[in-house]
This record gives C-alpha cells, structure tokens and sequence, in this order.
C-alpha cells in the first residue's frame, strides 16, 4: 500500500477520527473455478449462462484484454474472443468461498458491511492507536489470500466512496491507500466512470457536455449539477470532490426477511395450507429480487393448536428463484408437520441475505426462466404483489394482505425470529 508509515498512526494523525477499509475479490467467480481447476489459470475464461442469449456474470483479465466485461451478452463474447473457456458456473461453490471470506473478515474488524457476495466494507476507525490501520489491512488481506487462495484487492481511506475507487485502482491483487487530505488530488485525474453512482447514462451524459474526467466535476458549481441532474448531480459532485458520509452498515448476512399466517381456526386441511406456504414463498422471493437480494437460509415455522411451536431450517446456495425455493419450502414443510395435530399457524423466513442477486441469479435460471420471472415482477410491481401466483397458491387469494401478513408487509428485518 501506499501511504504513511502506520505503526505510529495516532486519532490526530494520517487517518483522522474516520478509515474505512474496502475488500473487492478479483474477478470472484473465475477465482474460485481456477481453485478447482488449475488448468484455466492464464486463460481466457467467461462464466455466466451457456447459451448465446445468456450473460457473462465474470470473466477473467485474460478475456478482458479482448474487450469482454460482465454484464456482456455470452454470444457477442464468443465472437470476440471464440478461444475463451465458458463456464456455466456453480452457485454453491461460490457461496462457500464467500462466506469463507466473511468469517475471516468478521473476525478482524469491529464494524463489517457485506455489500455483494464478493465485496466487503469495515470501519477501523479508532485501531489506528493500536497497530495502525494501513497495517491491519495489509495483514488482514494477506491472511485472506493465505487461508483461502483467492486473489483480493483492498483500499482504504475516510470513506466508502474513496475506498471503493481506490481498489478499482489497485486491481488486480493489490492495495491502494489514500492518507486524509490528498482525496481531491487521488481523484482529480480519474474518469468520471470511476464515481460508483456514474452508470452507463449519466457517463453517456457528462460526456455529452465534455466532462471526462473527475477534476472538472471538482471546478463545476454544484448548484448546476443539481440543475441538470437534480438531487443526484449534488451527490455527484459531493462524491468528485471526496466527500461521502454515509456509514458502514452492519454485517448484511445477519438480517431476514419473514412472513407468517395465524389462521382463524385450526386446520389440518393440508392443500390449504400448502398453498398458503406457496403463496408465501413466491411473495418473499419477489421481496428478495425487488431489492436486489438473495438468500442463503429457508426456515418453515409450524405452531400446533396446543401452542408447541416447531422449526426446521437448510442452508442452500444463494439464492431468489421461485422454481427453487418453493419446493424447499415443501419439502421442510413435510419434514417438519409430523405430529398429525391441528395447525394454528405457519411461517416461511428467508435468511443470510446479501445483495448482489443479479450476478448469481444468472446460474440458477434459463434464459427463458429469466425472462419470465422479469415479466411477473413487472406485473406485481404494476397490479399488486399478488397480481400472479403460481395454480397451487391460489388458495391464499383470498387472503387479504393484511390478514397475510398479520398486518404488517414482509420487510428486511435484522435478526428477525420466527
């Protein structure tokens, strides 16, 4: 890393009262197959879907070169580069090296924000008076690349904004430090594509009216970026000139998202309440794509007319997909109910939840799954999330919301138990 000597650092020195640390793994998913599989070391290799109407999720530096990025149409890849190793790809596997990762993050940093399967945020700040932050960083990636194999990238600075961009710049497999003060000057000479909120349209935009690089963002008023791009050009401009307040969150991977149905008198009616649990599960997981989540935990809750009340829950590979989660949920269902009892109510929670579900979502579906599950979800964001159910959840149609929900819209809840 580039910085001051940090074994001194004090609160009053280099760092000041804030530091932020940013972990990115290179090119994560092409990582863990060449772990697997050391033949696709130095090769051009793309994961994602396998058919030319599939997306390229990761590629490797090597397919890079040949002007190949994520998000990439597989075909128009394959043309570019006709000699790349395609690879569909292995949720689970993926999930498991994450999480790897996770617990060794975990362990070392007091404040940790898991922000996609592959990307990590901590807050060091106050270990500066102990060993000094640079070096803690240094160590912690170093004992990441050690314990797991993987490749890992990391800046750090006094915010997430600067953090992230500076990573960007130590890619591939290194580090960038940029010591409190120096953020305009570390900025200044960076495409204005560096910014994490600059998509393809607003990059498209500044371009339009000559703006390339980030120190001309610096020089203009922020008051006539607020005019042409509203609240979000004074986001722009507060991001340019290093400025970004916003907090390292609490590890993600510890919230859920839950619902439950207390009936209004006890059943053992079991097609009723299997669709009712159907009807569960398709609402959730819209709740996980429409935020942009999946989840790596399915729990089915059961409560008997006598008040037990039972719990089963199974871990997967990350995920938000109806074809996958419903029939788990059936098949707890049917481990968990063996006590022949009236049923007084049940509930489906979805936990370990990271964002980032668009990547993996590609490995979980065919394009025409894809495609249709875009279709639904544009229906329920446009009629109710009820608009379109599955046939064996039309049971639970009836069902009011409210009463659905007992009264309260299923929610990203931290630590929420059933």
């Amino acid at each position: 890393m580039q910085s001051q000597p940090e074994s001194h650092d004090s609160p009053d020195s280099v760092w000041g009262a804030r530091t932020v640390l940013h972990l990115d793994l290179d090119t994560f998913f092409v990582s863990v197959e060449r772990l697997i599989d050391s033949r696709l070391n130095n090769k051009p290799v793309l994961v994602g879907g396998m058919s030319d109407r599939g997306v390229v999720a990761s590629c490797s530096y090597e397919a890079r070169r040949f002007g190949i990025h994520s998000g990439m149409p597989m075909k128009m890849a394959r043309h570019f580069c006709p000699e790349a190793i395609v690879i569909r790809g292995n949720t689970a596997q993926y999930t498991e090296y994450s999480k790897a990762v996770t617990d060794i993050v975990s362990a070392a940093v007091p404040v940790l924000e898991k922000s996609s399967i592959d990307e990590f945020y901590a807050d060091l700040s106050g270990m500066d008076r102990f060993f000094g932050c640079t070096r803690i960083a240094q160590d912690l990636r170093k004992r990441i690349i050690r314990e797991t194999g993987l490749p890992i990238s990391c800046g750090i600075s006094v915010n997430k904004t600067v953090s992230k961009i500076a990573t960007g710049e130590a890619k591939p497999n290194n580090a960038r430090s940029v010591v409190r003060g120096t953020e305009k000057s570390f900025l200044a000479p960076l495409s204005v594509r560096k910014i994490p909120m600059v998509g393809e349209k607003m990059y498209h935009s500044l371009r339009g009216l000559g703006i390339q690089h980030i120190h001309t963002l610096q020089h203009i008023p922020p008051d006539l970026l607020q005019r042409v791009f509203g609240q979000s050009g004074l986001q722009l401009w507060k991001k340019a000139n290093g400025e970004d307040n916003a907090p390292v969150l609490p590890f993600s991977e510890r919230k859920s998202i839950s619902t439950e149905r207390t009936f209004e008198r006890d059943t053992t009616d079991l097609q009723k309440i299997r669709g009712i649990l159907t009807a569960m599960t398709e609402n959730l997981a819209f709740q996980l794509r429409r935020g942009g989540r999946l989840c790596a935990c399915v729990a089915v809750k059961i409560r008997y007319s006598d008040f037990q009340t039972v719990t089963i829950q199974k871990q997967i590979a990350y995920s938000s997909a109806d074809h996958i989660l419903t029939p788990l949920v059936g098949e707890l269902f049917q481990r968990l109910y063996n006590r022949r009892l009236l049923i007084r109510l049940v509930g489906v929670r979805f936990s370990d939840l990271v964002s980032g579900g668009v990547q993996l979502r590609l490995f979980e579906q065919v394009p025409q799954a894809q495609q249709l599950y875009e279709a639904i979800d544009r229906m329920r964001e446009r009629f109710g999330d009820r608009a379109v159910v599955r046939a064996s959840g039309l049971m639970a149609r009836t069902i009011g919301r409210e009463n659905l929900f007992n009264g309260e819209p299923p929610s990203l809840l931290a630590n929420r138990k059933l």
